[in-house]
């Protein structure tokens, strides 16, 4: 999916593929999501290269009236992810069989209006599109984005501890897409 221009409610949406160009924006997004939600948990030393982890396979943003209004990114499975060995053992499917989906957050004045639903169903297509199992992880005390996550028919696999670093363990619920 390139890009889908949606007019209704207060303004215009488009959601499309994120662009180098688009990092800063994304980076001010995500710091009034930082402030509001404490997400991310630990705010990076580079937020723009956070965005843009080396696993990255693409990333969207959605846009509100030509301002940056929330982000998605498609990753393959890292070190630190526990959803796509949750999701292999459960299956028997490698774990290169999965897609993580992260970095998902939508700015706090730009919520209720579908968004977060609107830029999975991005990234759901994407991994779907390349033959792989959507999955995901994400810290057990953001009730809101596991209730979406649910509402999307979003399947818990498990909640486990990760140790993020010294003196630093977070307990994580891990999900895939329902098929």
């Amino acid at each position: 999916m390139k890009s889908e221009s949606v007019s209704g409610g207060s303004g215009t949406h488009d959601v499309r593929q994120r662009t180098d160009h688009d990092l800063g924006d994304c980076v001010r997004a995500l710091a009034e999501v930082h402030e509001r939600d404490g997400y991310p948990v630990n705010w990076p030393e580079r937020p723009g290269d956070w965005l843009t982890p080396p696993s990255l396979l693409a990333a969207w943003v959605v846009e509100l009236d030509g301002r940056i209004a929330g982000h998605i990114g498609l990753s393959r499975s890292d070190a630190g992810d526990a959803a796509p060995g949750l999701w292999s053992d459960r299956t028997g499917v490698a774990v290169d069989g999965t897609a993580v989906i992260s970095r998902l957050f939508v700015a706090p004045a730009a919520r209720g209006r579908g968004f977060g639903a609107l830029l999975m169903s991005h990234a759901v297509a994407e991994a779907r599109g390349r033959g792989l199992h959507p999955v995901l992880d994400v810290v057990a005390s953001d009730t809101a984005a596991a209730a979406l996550y649910e509402r999307l028919g979003w399947r818990l696999l498990a909640t486990v501890e990760q140790r993020w670093g010294p003196g630093q363990t977070v307990a994580v619920r891990c999900y895939a897409a329902g098929d």
